[in-house]
């Protein structure tokens, strides 16, 4: 594909961008000129996928990070920003669809390790991105939501709120940033054959193929997303393109939400 450098002079995080639908997004913005801070726990797929764009040409970089450890992400986020000259974009893409059971079976620790992650995470990465894109004059950040912080889906309590968390969060970050043009928006897909729904669908289904197919057929256009649906969004909303944008909710979810 060619490069059209519509992110040439960026430098941006993604968290959990070793696979799915964060890999797609760190490929596609190094293909379009940013340099591209990996974060993620997968220490192999990590180490493997920036060496792989290193050898494209491309200036990229993987840091061990769990998100829910703020004093980790804190140093990562120091760190991206002194290796790679600065920071300007954020993508809030780690996350964990935790337990699939129905609310009255969840326990307390499967409660709370999917907001630790999905909204404790969110919270620390743009906290600390915060001061260095004031130091570039504004920024991006992009929140990955879901379809169950709009509506409902059954069963992942645990996700649902902390999805509607993000979503919020979102918003209410962009009108407390937006003076300074620092822009925060949020993503939310339906399904993404992606590693993390291929482990739900294994989980709550005794045949893959079907459970897939079925998933899939849920949407109007017929058929799951794919992880670059929702990157070149993810591209989109870091470039200068996006400017007038700012507490958004871009749903990519193949009609899902539209009944």
């Amino acid at each position: 594909m060619k490069t059209m450098n519509r992110l040439a002079g960026k430098t941006a995080i993604v968290t959990g961008g070793a696979v799915g639908i964060g890999r797609a997004c760190v490929e596609r913005m190094a293909e379009e000129g940013a340099k591209v801070a990996i974060l993620d726990v997968l220490e192999a797929e990590g180490h493997a996928l920036a060496a792989a764009l290193a050898a494209e040409g491309h200036e990229a970089g993987f840091w061990r990070v769990d998100v829910a450890d703020e004093a980790v992400v804190k140093a990562a986020i120091d760190d991206v920003a002194a290796r790679f000259g600065g920071l300007q974009v954020i993508v809030n893409n780690a996350g964990i669809s935790g337990s699939p059971k129905h609310t009255d079976q969840v326990t307390e620790a499967e409660w709370d390790r999917v907001q630790a992650v999905n909204v404790k995470g969110v919270f620390f990465t743009t906290k600390h991105a915060i001061p260095h894109f004031r130091s570039a004059g504004g920024g991006s950040v992009i929140n990955l939501s879901s379809i169950a912080g709009l509506v409902g889906l059954g069963m992942i309590a645990p996700y649902h709120a902390s999805k509607g968390a993000v979503r919020l969060m979102t918003k209410n970050d962009a009108i407390t940033y937006a003076a300074e043009k620092i822009r925060v928006n949020s993503i939310h897909p339906a399904y993404i054959w992606t590693p993390m729904v291929e482990n739900h669908l294994r989980a709550t289904a005794p045949d893959l193929e079907a459970a897939r197919a079925a998933a899939g057929a849920a949407h109007p256009v017929g058929h799951m997303g794919e992880p670059d649906d929702i990157a070149w969004a993810v591209v989109w909303l870091a470039s200068d393109e996006a400017k007038f944008v700012t507490g958004a909710e871009i749903v990519i979810d193949g009609g899902y939400t539209a009944r």
